[in-house]
């Protein structure tokens, strides 16, 4: 929810266009959104997100302890989820940002990761405030 505080955020300010959830819905699966009236769509698409990183976070957990336990891990986690991201889903999936990147808005969507990545290690038992067994 944190990161959903952000990419409002950085919409708003104009440093991100579109949010990936929104390319994705509206550019890659159009067609499962029909079925979801048009003032539902929006909250469609956050909850969509929500589930997905809730998949990422226990697919965090599936990393041994003693990694996820080193200082930084969950940040690195949230980097290598936005590597993904950006360097293999957004293109795949022909995502018109994919296409044409701006700075702003790849260093907003970092950012956004790199949270994400701090929460999931913090949550999840890694990270140097985590005690160890």
């Amino acid at each position: 929810m944190a990161m959903s505080v952000v990419r409002s955020l950085t919409t708003r300010v104009g440093l991100v266009e579109r949010t990936p959830p929104e390319a994705i819905g509206s550019e890659a699966v159009p067609g499962l959104l029909r079925s979801v009236p048009p003032r539902a769509r929006p909250a469609a698409l956050e909850l969509a997100h929500w589930a997905y990183g809730g998949l990422g976070g226990i697919a965090f957990t599936a990393i041994p302890g003693r990694v996820r336990r080193l200082p930084g891990a969950g940040p690195v986690y949230g980097l290598a989820s936005w590597l993904l991201y950006d360097g293999v889903v957004a293109p795949a999936l022909g995502l018109s940002h994919a296409r044409r990147p701006r700075p702003a808005e790849r260093a907003a969507l970092l950012a956004d990761h790199l949270l994400y990545g701090t929460i999931v290690g913090r949550v999840t038992g890694g990270g140097a405030a985590s005690p160890s067994p």
